[in-house]
This record gives C-alpha cells, sequence and structure tokens, in this order.
C-alpha cells in the first residue's frame, strides 16, 4: 500500500517523468524481494540500516557498480523520506548513509571542427530519412535538448516565424529554446518531407520513423552515432554527448552560466556547473594571450 502511495506521489505531485518512477519502484521492489528472501521481512517500511547495508554489501559482491548502487540507495532514500513526510515512519534508516565513492565520468565533447564537419562535409541523402537525420542532429546540437525531449516534439510547439521552440522537460517544465536561422530552414525543409509520407499515425509528433510510427530512442542513439563516427574517432558518440558539445562551445565563447542553465532547463546552477571544465582549457588560452604579464 505504502509503496502505490509513493508511486502515485512521485508521478502525480511531483511530476517525475515514467521512466524515472519506473526505475524508482524497480528498485524498491528489488529491494523487498531480497528482504523477503534474505531476512523474512515482508514489510519494508519498519527495518533497521543493517539489513540496508546488508543489501549493499550483496550488491557490491554481484559487482553492480558504484553508480549503480548509489542510484538504488536514493531510490530507497526517496521511499523512507516520503513515508516520514506522511507519518508513517519517525526516523529515516538511510538518513547517516554515506554514497558509495565513483568515479567521475569524463564526457569529452565534439570539437568545433567536428561538429563543421558532420553538419556541412557529411553526405545525407536528400530523401525523408536524410532530411530528418540532418535535423535531428542539428537539433541537438544547436539547442541542447535531451533526446527524450526530441522524440516528444510536437508541430503546435514550434514558430518558426518568431524562430522558438517549447520545449518540455523533466518535471513537466516547458521551456522556449531559440532557434538559429539555419535550423529553421532545415526545418522547414523537413515538414515539407514529412507530409509525403503515407500513414502518419501522430499527426502532433514532428519526428517519425518513415512507416509513420514515433521516433524511439535507440534510433535516435543510433543516428548520431552513425553520422558522428564519421567525423570523429571518439568512442561515446551520443546524443547526450552533443547536449554535453552545446553547453561546452557557449561556455567557451563566453555565454553566462545563468543563460546555459536556462537554455538546457536545469533546476540548479550545480547541475549545469558540471559542464564547466571543458571550457577552463579555453580560459586558459584566453589568459595567457590577453594577460599583459603572460610573457614574463
Amino acid at each position: 500500500m505504502s509503496l502505490q502511495a509513493f508511486v502515485d506521489y512521485i508521478s502525480l505531485e511531483k511530476n517525475y517523468s515514467a521512466h524515472t518512477v519506473n526505475a524508482y519502484e524497480k528498485d524498491i521492489e528489488s529491494f523487498s524481494e531480497f528482504c523477503f528472501q534474505e531476512h523474512e521481512v515482508s514489510d519494508i517500511d519498519t527495518i533497521n540500516y543493517s539489513i540496508i547495508r546488508s543489501w549493499v554489501v550483496t550488491l557490491v559482491d554481484e559487482q553492480i557498480s558504484n553508480r549503480s548502487i548509489n542510484r538504488k540507495i536514493a531510490s530507497l532514500k526517496a521511499y523512507y523520506k516520503f513515508l516520514q513526510r506522511i507519518g508513517a515512519i519517525e526516523t529515516n534508516p538511510l538518513a547517516k548513509h554515506k554514497a558509495l565513492k565513483t568515479s567521475k565520468k569524463i564526457e569529452v565533447p565534439f570539437s568545433e571542427e567536428e561538429m563543421k564537419r558532420a553538419l556541412a562535409q557529411i553526405s545525407f541523402k536528400d530523401d525523408f530519412e536524410g532530411i530528418r537525420d540532418k535535423l535531428i542532429i542539428d537539433l541537438l546540437y544547436t539547442t541542447g535538448m535531451r533526446r527524450a525531449e526530441l522524440i516528444d516534439l510536437k508541430i503546435d510547439k514550434v514558430d518558426l516565424k518568431e524562430k522558438t521552440i517549447k520545449v518540455l522537460g523533466k518535471r513537466n517544465k516547458e521551456r522556449i529554446v531559440p532557434l538559429l536561422s539555419s535550423t529553421v530552414n532545415l526545418f522547414k525543409k523537413y515538414l515539407e518531407v514529412r507530409i509525403t509520407l503515407e500513414f502518419i499515425f501522430d499527426k502532433q509528433l514532428i519526428f517519425l520513423t518513415k512507416s509513420g510510427n514515433k521516433i524511439y530512442g535507440t534510433l535516435v542513439y543510433r543516428i548520431i552515432n552513425g553520422y558522428l563516427s564519421k567525423v570523429s574517432s571518439k568512442l561515446k558518440r551520443s546524443p547526450h554527448i552533443l547536449r554535453h558539445t552545446f553547453a561546452t562551445h557557449l561556455l567557451n565563447k563566453g555565454a553566462d552560466l545563468n543563460s546555459v542553465k536556462e537554455l538546457l532547463g536545469h533546476s540548479s546552477l550545480a547541475s549545469t556547473q558540471v559542464y564547466t571544465h571543458n571550457s577552463i582549457s579555453e580560459l586558459k588560452k584566453v589568459h595567457s594571450l590577453s594577460h599583459p604579464r603572460s610573457k614574463d
């Protein structure tokens, strides 16, 4: 009963995405199963930290990554915080838990030269899929939107005259992102070929497969990875790296951190600051070239 109430709370009141809600629910169910099988505990609402610690040890023994374990514990922590909120428990058994150490993931953005080559030198077919693929790459790079946001884009949210697009982000927060003139022109070209599809199952969705269905995450990944492999030798070529590239290139050109935060749809500056480490090298170059004492 408590789990369903928690799921309703994070989905209806907190507006978490369906993906996040599903992940939280699975983590809690996994812990509940462990408690029953290993400790014969059927009610996880009133347990002590020692059982949680034994679950963590089991996960480590199963060679689950520290990052994944921390995510599972975060789900549990949110669940017990909710139980406190509704008065079901007095103390959170995870209140003093310390997250496992994780190594920082180094995500190397594409260079400006790589992106120029991707959009100017790659030969995209002049058909529905070719034009669509080029727009997807262009849009992810010039707006910094997330893959899920791109997949769910609606036609009535695009204003080509005003050169803006409304993006529905996490927790159903909508933001307005400007479009470059070159992106607008590519948009117009895509919409012209889009209406030639024989079947369109949802006329409001912008990005479709050639059979007229909603585009899906793995296809977007394959598009980015496939085309960018032609201009870059980087091992990681994903939609998120394009978002990372967008933020890094703006910061390298002197964009204000708060402005980048708004464009990315982040709720706090802390989330945006992870992109600043790549711009430090550019700042060092500017500092070295511009400061009066740099030649001393």
